[in-house]
């Protein structure tokens, strides 16, 4: 069994299982029907109206789809590749079956790669990290398609990749976002130049430990053709480029807020500087935008910026470029978005900060900050996150599940700090967080929505939860 690329035989013959039959195992059945595979069956454990609507239009194209209690349990015997969807863990009785048998396991991500066309097969540029993941894989897609690229967003944001890779008007480049979730079971990408952005401690429940997770981000950099980027600041990424086996050739460039030495991209003063893709880098570096092209400019969105002017940048793409797509581009909401000054105060939504590692870096962006945080911490503790931005809290307002974590937290190291604490849950609680964080805000402060916690102890979602801040924030301000 060959399958390099669409074209390769042995699509037709091989036995496939694909595990989920959501949004992503939905496209891989229908991407798999698309490359001509004609045993396939699809397995999931839920079962409801839509999806047996999907389940008949594959039907009708010639696969199996079994749904409902107990479809995942067993492994078909006779099956030689299981392809499985995001979030599965490698834990689930089936994946565990197929490991013990030695059926290979792919990612979404790794059908993907498989199913490019050779002809027409646009470089990946790949992003993955705890945090800053879609901002910076969309800033690159701005900077791409500036320097004049047929360019697009994909994999975990934008289009599914598998959609990309079918297309049948190629690309010209493709920027990747990568979870560690579809990186797990991804064995033979290789991508033109890839970025890890950071580490700290996320989905362990999944990955088991955090050693597991940070290899599985790794596994980003593997066959690597010209450029590993990697965060100065951060030193475990910076390992993982050199534990990593590339193709002979490939550099490892740096991201730095600092000045960045040769091999690096960096500032100088207020510009955004390339040492790395330059002939003279020992002596010498080229000014790709300032600070002010940066929306927002806080210093971790700067850090997205560089390293998505690293990627585009060994793709090839002029300075201009990257100064062009940096200015117009424009973050998604609910991503350190200011909604409004009221009584010389500055409320910013960045409820995209569902971890600490990513409230942490919006919290340390303000110089004076009444932060309103909470919800379902998934595990995680906040002794750090305290330390690092105590200085800066005026005060907190509390709220959800987990809020008592936070609150130990600060108790531990800024007992100083004031704090309310919110027992409301219903529909109308963020009125009453944001009346109180109105109340301990002083001129000049940031009232700050960076929760560290997921949404769903009291939303839909962060947008959801977002959007409830921004009301409230709108009432406050009429």
């Amino acid at each position: 069994m060959t399958l390099e690329t669409r074209t390769s035989d042995g699509w037709a013959t091989t036995r496939f299982v694909v595990l989920g039959f959501g949004t992503a195992g939905y496209a891989c059945a229908d991407s798999l029907l698309q490359a001509g595979a004609e045993h396939l069956i699809v397995l999931d454990d839920r079962d409801n109206e839509a999806l047996r609507e999907k389940a008949q239009i594959l039907e009708v194209l010639g696969a199996t789809v079994t749904l409902g209690p107990g479809s995942t349990a067993e492994l078909p015997k006779e099956v030689d590749v299981v392809v499985t969807s995001p979030g599965v863990p490698p834990h689930a009785p089936l994946l565990a079956q197929a490991a013990e048998r030695d059926v290979p396991i792919w990612s979404e991500i790794e059908l993907a790669w498989r199913l490019r066309d050779p002809a027409n097969a646009a470089p990946w540029l790949c992003i993955t990290g705890t945090n800053g993941k879609t901002t910076t894989v969309q800033m690159l897609t701005a900077i791409l398609t500036a320097a004049g690229h047929r360019a697009v967003a994909a994999g975990n944001v934008g289009l599914p990749l598998l959609e990309v890779v079918m297309d049948p008007e190629p690309y010209d480049v493709i920027a990747v976002e990568l979870s560690s979730y579809q990186l797990h079971f991804t064995h033979s990408m290789s991508a033109h130049a890839a970025a890890v952005l950071n580490l700290a401690p996320d989905h362990v429940d999944w990955h088991g430990s955090m050693e597991a997770y940070a290899k599985d981000k790794g596994r980003i950099y593997e066959n690597c053709q010209v450029a590993c980027v990697y965060n100065v600041a951060d030193p475990a990424t910076e390992q993982l480029v050199l534990d990593a086996d590339v193709i002979e050739g490939c550099r490892a460039i740096g991201f730095t807020l600092g000045t960045p030495g040769p091999s690096m991209v960096g500032l100088v003063d207020e510009l955004l500087v390339d040492r790395a893709f330059v002939e003279q880098r020992a002596t010498s570096a080229l000014e790709l935008a300032t600070i002010d092209d940066v929306t927002p400019p806080a210093p971790h969105n700067v850090a997205n910026a560089l390293a998505a002017a690293a990627l585009a940048r060994a793709f090839g793409v002029p300075a201009t470029a990257v100064r062009d797509g940096l200015r117009g581009f424009r973050p998604d909401k609910h991503r350190i978005a200011h909604v409004a000054e009221v009584a010389g105060v500055n409320y910013v939504d960045d409820s995209k900060a569902t971890n600490p590692h990513a409230a942490q870096a919006s919290l340390l962006a303000y110089e004076h900050v009444v932060w309103i945080a909470g919800g379902q911490a998934k595990g995680a503790t906040f002794d750090e996150l305290v330390i690092a931005a105590r200085e800066r809290l005026r005060a907190v307002v509390l709220l959800g599940q987990d809020k008592a974590v936070i609150a130990e937290a600060l108790e531990r190291h800024a007992p100083d700090v004031p704090r309310i604490v919110i027992e409301s849950t219903d529909t109308g609680a963020m009125e009453i967080v944001v009346g109180e964080a109105a109340k301990l805000a002083q001129v000049g402060d940031t009232v700050l929505l960076a929760p560290g916690c997921a949404s769903w102890d009291m939303f839909a979602n962060y947008g959801a939860r977002g959007d409830a801040f921004a009301e409230a924030v709108q009432r406050l301000a009429n």
